[in-house]
């Protein structure tokens, strides 16, 4: 009798160990991987730059800028940039608008600004150029993102 209760103990549990394998083994089961992130990343390297191309640039000031989970970086208004880019939907190009009662004079001594890395989950990369310094702060003025 002794010997019938230790060899269907052990069945039982040789039969729980292949259910086990078997379910590891085909990927079925209950148990789900949990996600790795609750939130799509956000996070950018901004560059200002003497020069009329991103690629020769001389880049004279740059930041870091991460909006998700929350605001932080290297950039000094770093929250501020955050929501301006939400407001945005992202677009650098809508924080570039050009606004009347900026004289600037026609001097070229061009300045580029760069925009590089994901936002919401997307890669994004942005260039602007401008004639001057003082058509980059006539388009950036109300902007933070640029306020480096």
């Amino acid at each position: 009798m002794r010997y019938f209760r230790t060899l269907g103990a052990t069945a039982f549990a040789t039969a729980t160990g292949l259910a086990l394998v078997g379910t590891a083994l085909t990927g079925s089961g209950t148990a789900e991987a949990a996600p790795t992130s609750l939130y799509p990343p956000s996070a950018l390297v901004l560059t200002i730059g003497h020069g009329s191309h991103p690629k020769t640039a001389t880049v004279v000031r740059a930041v870091t800028l991460t909006c998700s989970p929350a605001p932080a970086g290297s950039h000094p208004a770093a929250a501020e940039a955050c929501d301006e880019l939400a407001a945005a939907n992202g677009d650098f190009g809508r924080l570039t608008v050009l606004r009347d009662g900026h004289p600037c004079t026609r001097e070229w001594n061009p300045v580029t600004v760069t925009g590089d890395g994901v936002w919401q989950g997307r890669r994004v990369s942005w260039t602007a150029t401008y004639g001057n310094a003082c058509e980059l702060r006539a388009r950036t003025a109300e902007s933070t993102v640029f306020a480096f």
